[in-house]
């Protein structure tokens, strides 16, 4: 399939958008386009049906309230970093989505593109499942909620059906002593794929101890990934020494990276136990000074 032969629709509601990608086998959603574009470039040719969804309110759509925050699929990253309120209540999701390729590319790329396209190093995606973030999915049988972590099955795989998109994300309000931060690693100074990401979130409890933790990992696995056992390490501490160590061990013994251009295998282990103490001291702060 060539440029010439491809058909572009835009329809202006949900429904619309769903008959197009269920009815069209070759059928894409084009919402940012910044990975689809770049897959073409690569030889994958061009999709049958591009079903440009930003003309739909819901998915263009951002809302603030008591219960958390819920924010259409096509929202373009710079527009959600640019949020003052979003900034201030997941910095870590705000710092994540700041990295998500260039300043031009901030203006059309989205969250869901980032989570779609199931690449191991999105950098969204750590921070979103600190978070935890859920993507509603809307299809030919109706409407459904996936917590981000169980959405992406691998590389470029994800639970997404035919006739099946995201429509937009919900994260839950941040309890009052709590923050998050979100760190990566990357080979050039900007512009570059993670090395190691490392998304963490924390709640102290009234006595100014870690009440509950969240450690993911992404590049350093198929998907992101949850490091409980360096959350179990967190909880009842105040940071000291022994428990950074214990978490930087355990997310060194989850992570399973691969040798590339990148990284060795050794490197980036090590890398991701700094990288969680590291943010994990940046959202202990935070959460302080809340």
């Amino acid at each position: 399939m060539t440029l010439e032969t491809s058909r572009f629709e835009s329809p202006t509601d949900v429904e619309g958008a769903v008959a197009l990608l269920a009815a069209e086998g070759g059928a894409k959603v084009l919402s940012g386009g910044t990975d689809l574009l770049v897959q073409m470039r690569l030889g994958a040719g061009a999709p049958q049906v591009f079903v440009d969804v930003k003309r739909i309110p819901r998915l263009m759509a951002v809302r603030l309230g008591s219960e958390g925050l819920t924010i259409g699929a096509s929202v373009p990253a710079a527009e959600i970093f640019e949020n003052e309120s979003i900034r201030s209540l997941w910095p870590g999701v705000a710092e994540a989505t700041d990295l998500i390729g260039s300043t031009q590319v901030q203006g059309r790329a989205t969250w869901s593109g980032n989570l779609c396209n199931a690449s191991p190093a999105a950098d969204s995606v750590p921070a979103l499942m600190a978070c935890g973030a859920v993507a509603v999915i809307a299809g030919p049988s109706g409407e459904r909620r996936v917590s981000v972590d169980a959405f992406i099955k691998g590389p470029g795989k994800t639970v997404l059906r035919r006739g099946e998109l995201v429509v937009e994300f919900e994260i839950p309000a941040p309890p009052p002593r709590s923050a998050d931060a979100y760190l990566r690693l990357i080979p050039r100074t900007e512009m570059d794929i993670a090395v190691v990401g490392a998304g963490v979130q924390v709640e102290l409890d009234d006595g100014g101890a870690i009440a509950s933790a969240r450690v993911v990992l992404g590049a350093v696995a198929p998907t992101a990934l949850f490091v409980e056992a360096a959350a179990s390490a967190l909880i009842g501490s105040r940071l000291e020494d022994a428990a950074l160590d214990a978490a930087a061990a355990a997310s060194r013994a989850a992570a399973t990276p691969i040798d590339d251009r990148r990284g060795t295998i050794a490197y980036r282990k090590k890398i991701a136990g700094v990288l969680t103490t590291r943010a994990a001291k940046i959202a202990f702060e935070r959460a302080q000074a809340r």
